[in-house]
């Protein structure tokens, strides 16, 4: 089996190599996609991300959330890279800063932190995916050590906040090596359709 380095490598460039008309319209279809699902529907605190590195952008996603009147919150990193990622309320059009791997983000104060296990819904961006939920991400970890405490879920169906990846067809897999650590996700959208997975 490949190795996560060289997987990530090749799935970021398919990813990359989408060209910007069929990445606007694929994420798009995404966002009609989870729309329509009953954990969006259900959710009225939702996290989102901004797209870097040819990611699945949620925008449009970010627009249906805040005419339903959900609250919307975007992650923000710790001063230190082995720190579980922080969650900060967002509207569009708040003051954004750029974080050391150049992605925008809100500015963080002790009063705008929300707990990551209030949270209704976090949409996870990724490298590559299987049907089963294993996530591919970017290798830093972040995701996996803010949410460990889904590992203690007696029932991570009925675990709060649902995971949910965002991304394209391509970067499907068939199947990947997960390590103890790695957060399973709890559905994956894409512009074709939504996964939803079912853990035992």
């Amino acid at each position: 089996m490949i190795n996560k380095t060289e997987l990530r490598q090749e799935l970021r460039t398919k990813r990359r190599d989408l060209s910007p008309f069929e990445r606007q319209t694929l994420s798009q279809q995404a966002a009609n996609n989870l729309q329509n699902s009953p954990v969006f529907q259900q959710s009225q605190h939702i996290a989102l991300y901004f797209a870097n590195d040819g990611e699945l952008d949620p925008s449009t996603i970010l627009f249906i959330a805040e005419e339903q009147k959900k609250q919307c919150y975007f992650p923000v990193l710790a001063e230190e890279d082995s720190a579980p990622l922080h969650f900060v309320r967002y509207q569009s059009g708040d003051e954004l800063k750029t974080n050391r791997y150049g992605i925008p983000e809100p500015h963080l104060n002790n009063e705008n932190i929300f707990a990551a296990e209030e949270l209704d819904l976090v949409l996870v961006p990724l490298v590559g995916f299987d049907e089963k939920g294993d996530r591919l991400g970017m290798g830093k970890g972040y995701y996996d050590r803010t949410f460990a405490f889904l590992h203690d879920a007696k029932n991570i169906n009925l675990a709060k906040p649902k995971l949910i990846g965002l991304a394209f067809e391509c970067q499907k897999v068939t199947s990947m090596k997960c390590d103890s650590w790695d957060i399973p996700l709890h559905g994956i959208v894409t512009g074709k359709q939504f996964y939803s997975i079912k853990k035992p």
